[in-house]
């Protein structure tokens, strides 16, 4: 294989990288917001505990009431992709941690 064939340092980077995105829809005003976080390497093994310890597959319960928030979550790992969306009266325990964490990081970083 040639040099030019060779994938990056930097690609395998990118095949290592862990992204979320948290975007909530609905409310009174309809408004839409999103925060996304990549962290850094380093603090990978953190960021998949939060990812992993939620019930990604657990049964969808009907929304009930207007105006309520839903929050869609997005999970990109290395080897895994996620995707949830949980209705506002839902999100507590590891939903709760994990979109407070990705609201905090995206706002500091």
């Amino acid at each position: 294989m040639s040099d030019a064939a060779q994938p990056s340092d930097e690609a395998n980077d990118d095949d290592h990288q862990i992204v979320i995105v948290v975007i909530r829809t609905g409310g009174i005003a309809g408004r839409r917001r999103r925060w996304q976080v990549e962290p850094p390497r380093d603090e990978a093994p953190h960021w998949v505990k939060l990812i992993t310890q939620c019930p990604w597959d657990a049964p969808d319960e009907p929304a009930r009431g207007a105006d309520r928030y839903v929050w869609n979550i997005r999970a990109q790992m290395p080897e895994d992709r996620r995707e949830r969306d949980v209705p506002d009266r839902e999100l507590a325990g590891p939903w709760r941690e994990l979109v407070n964490a990705v609201r905090e990081a995206a706002a500091s970083g």
